[in-house]
């Protein structure tokens, strides 16, 4: 039945009721036929295939193009976006034609406007407000965290738990019961809003990130073993008398890839890249499996991390600690002195560390020739290194590998978790060297799979939008810089040679980030089309198993496929039917965790600057809008100088320059330097305001 309803929806240039179809499709008028009828509509309908109107009318989605399906995004004011899906396009929803349908709803919308891409909500699909955060407020109200959902919360007082005015809450939204007002309940006290650490908390749970561990999860793990026995070595590749060592941060205790270098009689390289093996200890059946894929990824904050893993696995048994024997995949790479892998080869290893090094002594090394206590053996092989990973830059450069070159916010915290610095990270030559090695063991254990013809994860990056270069373009072309570049079938190489050619300009970061947002974001796949910002043919991710699930599930696929040599129809068939949903999966929890770090980023900065209300400084504009300038400062906070703070008036935006310009023609446009005062700061809104530095403005904002 279904075949024969969609082809006659499809046929159809209207919608039809109960009745057309059952006369159309020549159907008896028995119950039971009828009871088939509407259970294939509904499942049509619940896969977003078929839409029924208000008045109970059939037609395919496909056969409408004013009628899409999206996720609402509200917005600080009423009105509100609808993303579509599988597009990269928005359409504009005003107050009174969201239908009371709110923030994170499953929609369907009907473009009313095509040329302003504006539309209505028909149709609700899905409410997903789930678990939300909110500050309790007077009377057992909840202030909700999230001001893009514009409802009223109210707590009964038998059920406040103990709870006061000021208390962070997790809660979980009831039944209507008012206007605009729904019934809350308390799921977990996050603690007083003012009390350490609760402020990067209450933004955790928001993105529905867990930080504990249940306890079922603890039993599992505490019974795996804490040390490697001789007998689980059997059959591995034996590299512990190899010199091999670790190169992390200061601070890490996750350390899941360590590396080794031999030069060959060819005058070739071995490269060797060993990853810890956790798809030995976390297996599919264990809770901790289960609780791994759920989370996705690990989540690295300002003051903490909350681990993808328990710690006895994620800091003991899998990370690669220096001394001790553990368990690894090697990928074994031969490159050449043109940068290319001319041979590979994918062993489950077993490793001892040597060394656990640091970026920073490292750098010290290879950047000022300087030996750090106890790296004396290490100078040769590290030398080595360098000298290969200066052989692969050129390679990946030459093929067009795009270095945005885009800078990171450093926060310190004190032992409270309040910040009292933010610094510029710095990015070495061993920061680069690790990356380097690390993406070519992921190309070539993609490319191995990917000519194997096998159900795979892939890390793939596609073609930016060509009408979001060419309007790039023509901003670069508005602050004076001509730039050559043919951008029909865009390639990494062009979109190089155009970064190339801005690289010596005085606002290049803020025009290559600028570029980068013309970008798709990354996202994972079973189906590989390349990743565009590394120019690569095949890309995957194999190298940081203890933080993101999908490298655990690449190796999990390569102890099937290379190993055990599982490779059977059935095999075949399940996991292709799961695979896929994998990858949509860790691609949406990727997301929530960079979402959750730029908002811890966001507060921390704007808690740092309470401190320095009055303080000034000289930026950069960094983005230019009708409400203002933000002005970016060298350690990359970024504040406001509203409109109406900046001399003059009548000030009119211009979006294809990025320019603000009063009625006397003073302009203000990307890329301009000023002097501000900081004028505001507010760790809760995580707003920053500067104001212009003039005699006034000290006057009124004099440092306290």
């Amino acid at each position: 039945m279904k075949e024969q309803l969609l082809e006659l929806l499809n046929d159809s240039d209207k919608a039809l009721d109960i009745r057309e179809i059952e006369d159309a499709l020549n159907l008896d008028q028995s119950a039971e036929t009828l009871k088939e009828l509407i259970k294939t509509l509904n499942d049509l309908e619940e896969d977003l295939i078929v839409h029924r109107t208000n008045k109970n009318r059939y037609e395919l989605y496909a056969k409408n193009s004013r009628l899409k399906v999206g996720t609402l995004v509200g917005t600080k004011g009423k009105y509100a976006f609808v993303h579509l899906d599988g597009e990269d396009n928005s359409i504009y929803i005003n107050e009174h034609d969201l239908n009371n349908a709110i923030h994170n709803d499953k929609v369907v919308v009907e473009i009313i406007n095509p040329q302003e891409r504006s539309g209505r909500i028909v149709k609700i699909l899905k409410r997903n407000v789930g678990l939300q955060v909110g500050e309790i407020v007077e009377d057992g109200f909840v202030k909700l965290d999230e001001n893009r959902l514009h409802l009223r919360i109210k707590i009964d007082k038998k059920n406040l738990k103990g709870t006061m005015p000021g208390h962070k809450v997790l809660l979980k939204l009831g039944k209507k019961i008012g206007d605009n007002l729904y019934e809350g309940n308390i799921v977990k006290i996050l603690g007083h809003k003012n009390a350490p650490g609760v402020d990067i908390l209450s933004i955790v749970y928001k993105y529905g990130i867990n930080d504990t561990f249940s306890d079922e999860i603890m039993e599992e793990v505490a019974n795996l073993p804490d040390h490697v026995e001789e007998k689980e070595c059997v059959g591995r590749t034996d590299f512990r008398d190899k010199m091999i060592f670790t190169i992390d941060g200061d601070d890490t205790k996750d350390i899941d890839d360590a590396i080794s270098l031999e030069k060959l009689d060819n005058n070739n390289y071995l490269l060797g890249v060993h990853i810890a093996d956790v798809s030995y200890y976390v297996k599919p059946g264990m809770k901790t499996y289960d609780e791994a894929l759920d989370r996705g990824t690990s989540v690295y904050l300002a003051d903490r991390v909350i681990p993808m893993l328990p710690r006895k696995l994620s800091n003991g048994i899998c990370s690669l600690n220096p001394g001790v024997d553990r368990l690894t995949l090697s990928c074994m790479m031969e490159i050449d002195n043109k940068g290319k892998v001319v041979n590979s080869e994918i062993l489950e290893s077993v490793i001892r560390s040597r060394k656990q090094m640091t970026y920073n002594n490292v750098n010290l090394i290879l950047e000022k020739n300087t030996v750090p206590e106890g790296y004396e053996e290490f100078v040769e092989p590290l030398k080595n290194m360098y000298e290969l990973t200066k052989i692969i830059r050129k390679n990946k450069v030459k093929n067009g590998y795009v270095d945005f070159g885009i800078d990171e916010a450093k926060i310190i915290v004190n032992d409270e978790g309040k910040a009292i610095d933010i610094k510029k990270r710095y990015r070495g030559i061993g920061e680069n060297m690790i990356e380097d090695f690390m993406i070519a063991a992921n190309e070539t254990v993609a490319s191995t799979i990917y000519y194997m013809s096998l159900p795979f994860i892939y890390r793939i990056h596609g073609v930016p939008d060509e009408e979001k270069i060419y309007k790039f373009l023509a901003f670069v072309g508005a602050l004076g810089y001509q730039v050559e570049g043919n951008i029909k079938d865009l390639t990494p190489k062009e979109v190089q040679n155009i970064l190339n050619q801005l690289k010596d300009k005085e606002e290049y970061n803020i025009i290559s980030n600028l570029m980068l947002r013309c970008m798709q974001k990354a996202v994972y796949d079973t189906n590989n089309i390349g990743h565009f910002g590394l120019a690569s043919t095949c890309y995957t991710h194999f190298t940081s198993p203890i933080r993101r699930f999908p490298d655990t599930t690449v190796h999990r696929l390569l102890r099937m496929y290379l190993f055990k040599h599982k490779m059977d129809p059935m095999t075949l068939k399940y996991l292709e039917q799961e695979l896929p949903t994998i990858a949509k999966h860790s691609s949406e929890k990727e997301r929530d965790s960079v979402d959750c770090e730029r908002e811890v980023d966001e507060m921390k900065m704007a808690e740092y600057m309470m401190d320095h209300i009055g303080d000034r400084y000289s930026g950069m504009v960094s983005g230019v809008l009708e409400k203002g300038l933000f002005v970016q400062l060298p350690n990359l906070i970024e504040g406001l100088v509203s409109v109406e703070d900046l001399p003059g008036s009548n000030y009119i935006y211009d979006e294809s320059t990025m320019t603000l310009m009063s009625h006397n023609n003073k302009t203000y446009r990307l890329g301009d330097k000023l002097n501000i005062i900081v004028s505001n700061a507010d760790k809760e809104s995580h707003k920053i305001d500067f104001v212009l530095d003039n005699e006034e403005n000290r006057k009124i904002y004099r440092k306290k």
